[in-house]
């Protein structure tokens, strides 16, 4: 980016700037990082919250960082963007942890958990519970620097070509998730499947998935998905949050001075909020338009589904504190006290909020 550009496209950046601009020797010591990223260009939710953060990192820095967004297939492909940064190929990659399970299932937990954390516990659980010195341990042996920097918020359970009315119908049926998710539908006997957005739709309109999800109304009605199923279900107890994070080369950034790996660090922190807030608006805004303009319809899981659910997620847990590797069953552990401390106090904060402005307003 142009010094000119940058001054007179942010205020707070200028400021910033102008400190450089009184050092010649930093202002010419600019960086150029590769960005990869798991997304297609400005997708709805994701590829527009990985150019955010791009954006941000460069204004951050006063311009000594500027990052250059690759989106999937551009560089590397969109599930290579964690190899492309541990390698050196891109100093960083905009990704979620559901796809790194290959690598280590303890990634899994830093991402999303099924009957897990919500988006404000997850970040809660890395910044106050141990969490965060448990998530750059585990991506160091990667050579990668991970950070969270936002969040899908509570997902939508999927997309399904049939109704769904006992446990029984889910046997047999090929569904898109990933992650942890993916265990807990495995062992109810459905065939998972991993793959992206614009797969899923061709996999859900070809009848090679019988279902899927995928995030949530806003990137999902972006994908077109509800030309092809009708029957959107929820709660999405598969992924009650979904992190989206940062992996930065470890070498990369134990080069820089002080100063920029505090412009890196900030940058991710402070787009979680706006994230996570953007999506939640931008869902609900969907989901509204979903019924309204295309005939979709929202239907709640039956009891005993959710229920069998919980019972297979809850194995999916107890495996991971069981794990030969005894990281993973640090992290599943200290994942384990966060939920139940905060779960315990969401009874009388959150949840009684939540219950009591239902039981007035009707939601």
């Amino acid at each position: 980016m142009k010094r000119r550009q940058f001054l007179t496209g942010s205020v707070a950046g200028a400021a910033v700037a102008g400190t450089a601009l009184a050092t010649p020797a930093i202002a010419q010591d600019v960086k150029q990082w590769k960005m990869v990223t798991a997304w297609p260009k400005n997708l709805p939710g994701p590829g527009v919250a990985a150019q955010m953060l791009a954006d941000r990192i460069t204004a951050l820095s006063g311009g000594r960082i500027e990052v250059k967004l690759f989106a999937a297939g551009e560089l590397v492909p969109g599930r290579g963007v964690f190899d492309a940064v541990s390698e050196g190929t891109a100093e960083l990659y905009h990704a979620v942890p559901a796809y790194w399970g290959s690598k280590s299932k303890g990634i899994l937990l830093f991402g999303s958990q099924p009957f897990g954390l919500r988006a404000d516990e997850q970040f809660g659980w890395l910044q106050h519970g141990g969490g965060q010195a448990l998530y750059d341990e585990m991506y160091g042996r990667f050579g990668i620097k991970p950070f969270l920097c936002g969040n899908s918020g509570p997902q939508m359970a999927g997309w399904f070509r049939t109704e769904i009315n006992s446990v029984e119908d889910l046997k047999g049926l090929k569904f898109r998730t990933t992650g942890l998710a993916s265990e807990m539908a495995n062992k109810l006997g459905m065939a998972a499947q991993a793959m992206g957005g614009k797969d899923m739709f061709q996999a859900l309109q070809t009848g090679a998935l019988d279902a899927g999800e995928f995030i949530g109304p806003w990137t999902d009605s972006a994908l077109g998905f509800y030309q092809v199923a009708k029957n959107y279900y929820w709660p999405g107890v598969g992924e009650p949050s979904s992190a989206e994070e940062c992996g930065v080369n470890a070498e990369a950034f134990g080069d820089l001075p002080d100063d920029l790996k505090q412009a890196v660090s900030l940058a991710c922190e402070s787009l979680y909020n706006p994230v996570w807030t953007e999506y939640t608006t931008k869902h609900a805004q969907s989901l509204k338009a979903l019924v309204a303009e295309h005939g979709v319809q929202v239907k709640k899981l039956p009891d005993d589904v959710i229920a069998a659910m919980g019972k297979a997620a809850a194995e999916v847990i107890d495996e991971l504190r069981q794990d030969d590797d005894e990281l993973v069953k640090r992290i599943a552990e200290s994942f384990v006290s966060y939920r139940d401390l905060v779960g315990g106090y969401m009874t009388y904060a959150d949840n009684g909020q939540m219950n009591a402005r239902a039981s007035v307003m009707g939601y």
